[in-house]
């Protein structure tokens, strides 16, 4: 077990590197000051451009994929491999710390961005069709809705769905995406609150329904 835990540990703090805040320092802003106060990948695009948003979601994905792909087989001075903890879980473990790494960093006061692109960074390790069925999922949300949170949490959720009917997928990849779906959800909590309060912004230039110009 000491594997895993330790592993576990080493994949939270990874996750606890956030992209948008790592950058934010050279750049001399935090952006959970800033437009809805998340520190991820959309608020970077609202508030600070293109091309850091760019690169926060490639930091926030590549620690996602570090942490599922690469950290399971490190082998660690000291430490051997634990023959009666599967692999499989392992991973899973792994792929889970990263992702509340990034939810509660610790580098960064435990206030953190929402766990979608480091979620997806650990599908792309774990399981790249379950990504593949997410990214249809929140493209397909987005521009029905152009709610950004709503279109990540259903995608979350769409992935768990997927994993427990797959017969390919293994208990622990269900057990992770089930998890991964209701923590997603509960970091978009405010944005499902404030839809509810109609005072969640839109994505209006992928919106499919928005009013035409003009149109009254």
């Amino acid at each position: 077990m000491l594997e895993l835990g330790l592993k576990t540990l080493i994949a939270y703090l990874l996750g606890s590197v956030v992209g948008a805040l790592l950058i934010g320092q050279f750049r001399g802003v935090d952006i959970r000051t800033m437009g809805s106060g998340n520190a991820g990948g959309t608020n970077a695009l609202r508030t600070q451009g293109l091309g850091f948003a760019a690169a926060t979601v490639f930091i926030d994905i590549g620690k996602g994929w570090l942490a599922a792909a690469w950290l399971p087989g490190l082998a660690i001075p000291g430490i051997a491999p634990d023959p009666s903890v599967a692999r499989d879980w392992l991973a899973a473990c792994c792929a889970a710390g990263a992702v509340a790494g990034h939810v509660w960093p610790l580098w960064h006061g435990f206030r953190g961005g929402k766990g979608g692109a480091t979620l997806a960074g650990t599908l792309m390790a774990l399981a790249p069709m379950l990504l593949v069925i997410a990214l249809t999922a929140w493209v397909a949300v987005l521009l029905l809705t152009a709610f950004v949170g709503l279109a990540t949490t259903l995608a979350a959720v769409t992935a768990a769905i997927a994993a427990l009917f797959s017969p390919r997928a293994s208990i622990a990849l269900a057990a992770y995406a089930i998890a991964m779906a209701a923590l997603v959800a509960f970091a978009h909590r405010g944005n499902l609150a404030r839809m509810r309060a109609g005072t969640e912004p839109r994505v209006l230039k992928l919106w499919l329904f928005r009013p035409r110009e003009g149109a009254r």
